[in-house]
């Protein structure tokens, strides 16, 4: 498969490296600049750097789209990929409002192509073994999902990005950024689904225009209710995203900064599952590439994302590869957070 990818900042350099690791060739890279462009061609291994987005896309030696650029782009860039027969992985937010991610759904599926967004954390081995234990009724039926996703970047007052405007990154920053990470993980493990939710969004330094963090209460279709607190402002918490899934005879913990374990919870006893291809389950032990003891981490995932879209592609159906419809749930979560949030009471949130 030939990649291209438009936007080369850090997790366009992320994509870049998991596009050779995956076995991609990564033809060609676009940026803001044409010097940008050609800068990141050899910093990223590029065969070659395109004057623009547009020539990017319009490339023969081009196959899939990466867009990695700031949030307010990637609905123009995924359409005129998807109008020139590309496949597309566009990093989230899909888009920065419900209508957008929609209409990107429906050219996706017009096109007949194969449409992916990162939500990476789907590919940890030990989430992978969660989902399997939980699919099996080893806990129980699940009553209580809790976690927390923490980072500490915008922690200093004169931190700044670009995400930090609404116009480039949406109404929603952190919960758009990072709680729709959680709340993918959540669903794609526990197969419950967010039905209602009530959320506060709160500022560490009330003169940025969207929030440093959120707290969210919600129930389920399944008949569980849970809680999540996201930051990104919360010092010392460099990429902390956590759970507990809860049920009467079990319950699975997971630590994005300790990946290589599931914490497994007994009455009466505790068990510490390391990852491995000899210790995890038949569906978890896929994406274990290396011995126990051999650390995997985050662009492992992107790596092993990266492989299931060229499965993909190639005609394989891939379990749990997150599509853009993935994408689209993610902003109507998002949305029903703002509106909780404006309104401070319970929402809906639509199916």
């Amino acid at each position: 498969m030939r990649s291209g990818i438009i936007g080369t900042g850090f997790i366009g350099g992320v994509h870049a490296r998991a596009v050779h690791a995956a076995g991609g060739v990564l033809s060609r890279v676009a940026a803001g600049r044409p010097q940008e462009a050609a800068a990141a061609a050899e910093r990223l291994h590029a065969l070659s750097a395109a004057a623009s987005a547009e020539e990017l896309i319009a490339a023969a030696d081009v196959d899939v789209v990466h867009i990695c650029t700031p949030n307010a782009l990637h609905v123009p860039l995924a359409l005129a990929a998807l109008q020139a027969g590309k496949h597309v992985i566009c990093e989230k937010p899909l888009a920065t409002d419900v209508a957008d991610a929609r209409r990107l759904v429906q050219a996706a599926a017009d096109a007949g192509v194969v449409a992916a967004v990162p939500f990476v954390y789907r590919f940890y081995a030990t989430v992978r073994e969660a989902r399997a234990r939980i699919g099996a009724g080893e806990a129980g039926p699940l009553w209580l999902l809790h976690g927390s996703y923490l980072q500490d970047w915008l922690a200093a007052a004169e931190a700044t990005n670009w995400r930090v405007d609404p116009a480039l990154g949406g109404a929603s920053r952190t919960f758009g950024d990072i709680g729709v990470h959680w709340c993918d993980l959540m669903e794609f493990t526990t197969g419950h689904r967010i039905t209602r939710l009530v959320a506060r969004l709160a500022a560490a330094y009330p003169d940025r225009p969207t929030e440093d963090g959120a707290a969210m209460l919600f129930d389920t279709d399944r008949g569980a209710c849970g809680s999540v607190v996201v930051s990104q402002a919360t010092p010392g918490r460099k990429n902390r995203l956590w759970f507990s899934f809860d049920g009467p005879a079990a319950s699975y913990a997971f630590d994005q900064e300790l990946p290589d374990s599931l914490w497994v919870g007994g009455q009466r006893t505790t068990q510490v599952v390391p990852r491995g291809p000899d210790t995890l389950s038949e569906a978890a032990a896929a994406y274990s590439a290396l011995p126990a003891g051999h650390p995997q981490g985050y662009q492992d995932c992107f790596t092993a994302f990266v492989a299931d879209v060229y499965g993909a592609i190639g005609g394989h159906k891939p379990d749990g590869l997150p599509t853009f419809t993935d994408g689209l749930r993610a902003a109507v979560l998002t949305a029903a957070v703002v509106e909780s949030a404006a309104q401070k009471s319970w929402v809906e949130v639509p199916r």
